[in-house]
């Protein structure tokens, strides 16, 4: 019987076949028709699996070992964004407007080949291993909170996900016990005054003299509001007012944009931003729209899960390898399942500055260092091996 390092490099260029396959025909969100079907089909071809389409979009498979033991989930996800790619490799993306620009091709193409591979080694497995491929992480809602209501956590203990990172280099795993990635969330105001003459402010309520005082006091809440030492970002990313230059509109709309760790004071900044709006806008005799939607949650990784998978990377990568990363203030859909049941996400270095890999995540020429597909495939199977054995 092959030992799991050769089946591994046997892999190895299937694996990459696969990433450059799914980078040149990318879907967006929701729309991930043929990716899925051309998962479902790959899958079919290794054996020993139980496949199902959770949704239109996705497919899960399961690996139930000869021996009772514990439910593991490996999650990878399949969207591509809405970019038109500029790279000049042979693989470029074939859909106009649409590429793989955050390596969910990648993540794809690794949990593929960990399926590949833990099938055949099913006898060594106690328990049960669920892959898991999910449409739509790049676009609110996102596709996991519907694949926890299909039930694809049903009975599962815990579940593993990793990323492709653009910022870590190639050899390097980026682990991060408790927060690892921030909640993200969004505001909309609509600030409503009363238009008139640039020449004649006087008889008009400025609304855009009230919005500006808004933004600059929204930044209050970040440095006079909170604790010292928690992390909270409040960016103003849109200001929409007046169409002439000399005509004082009616309103302005202003949007932004929330990232926060701790649960409790994600719950308060609603509140602590109207209050901001509604004092400033009564002040000068206006009135305002206020909207404020509740993104992905924090990325909080469990301590007991992130801890095996530390173990299991010193053992296969050795500690060189092994990096602990600050908490980033990007946004992943991964917590929707980490409020069911415990799991870790860790970020696989996939920068190589010595062959221009530099580009960052949602950057028209984003590439990986294909080598990082390995690193991939080892740590899903011997994460899994070690967890559940």
């Amino acid at each position: 019987m092959k030992m799991i390092h050769e089946l591994i490099e046997e892999v190895k260029d299937e694996v990459i076949g696969w990433r450059r396959y799914l980078h040149k025909y990318p879907e967006l969100s929701f729309q991930e028709e043929k990716t899925a079907q051309f998962v479902y089909e790959t899958l079919q071809t290794f054996g020993d699996l139980e496949i199902i389409r959770p949704t239109k979009t996705s497919v899960m498979a399961r690996l139930i070992g000869q021996q009772p033991g514990k439910v593991i989930v490996l999650r990878a996800d399949m969207d591509a964004l809405p970019i038109e790619e500029e790279n000049d490799f042979d693989f470029v993306s074939q859909s106009s407007g649409v590429m793989h620009a955050c390596g969910h091709d990648g993540h794809t193409a690794m949990l593929l080949g960990a399926a590949k591979i833990l099938t055949q080694v099913k006898d060594q497995i106690k328990g049960e291993v669920r892959f898991l491929f999910q449409h739509a992480e790049e676009l609110p809602p996102g596709g996991a909170q519907e694949l926890v209501a299909a039930g694809v956590l049903d009975g599962v203990d815990m579940i593993i996900g990793t990323h492709l990172m653009s910022t870590l280099p190639f050899g390097k795993i980026g682990l991060s016990y408790g927060p690892m990635m921030a909640g993200a969330d969004t505001f909309r105001i609509s600030v409503v005054g009363k238009g008139g003459h640039a020449s004649q402010p006087e008889l008009t309520i400025d609304p855009i003299a009230i919005g500006t005082q808004i933004v600059t006091n929204l930044q209050h809440i970040v440095s006079r509001y909170c604790d010292a030492q928690e992390t909270l970002v409040i960016s103003v990313t849109q200001f929409h007012g007046g169409s002439a230059i000399n005509v004082i509109p009616s309103n302005v709309r202003i949007g932004g944009s929330v990232r926060s760790f701790n649960p409790n004071l994600r719950e308060k900044i609603p509140t602590y931003i109207e209050r901001i709006v509604k004092g400033i806008t009564e002040a000068h005799g206006a009135t305002y729209e206020y909207d404020y939607q509740f993104g992905y949650a924090p990325t909080i990784n469990d301590e007991e899960v992130t801890k095996l998978l530390d173990e299991a990377v010193c053992e296969v990568f050795g500690e060189k390898s092994r990096e602990y990363i600050k908490p980033i203030m990007g946004s992943e859909d991964f917590s929707a399942y980490q409020k069911v049941v415990p799991g870790s996400y860790i970020f696989i270095g996939a920068r190589n500055g010595e062959n221009g890999i530099i580009h960052p995540h949602h950057h028209p020429k984003f590439d990986i260092d294909e080598q990082a597909l390995q690193f991939g495939v080892k740590l899903f199977v011997h994460g899994t091996l070690k967890i559940l054995n």
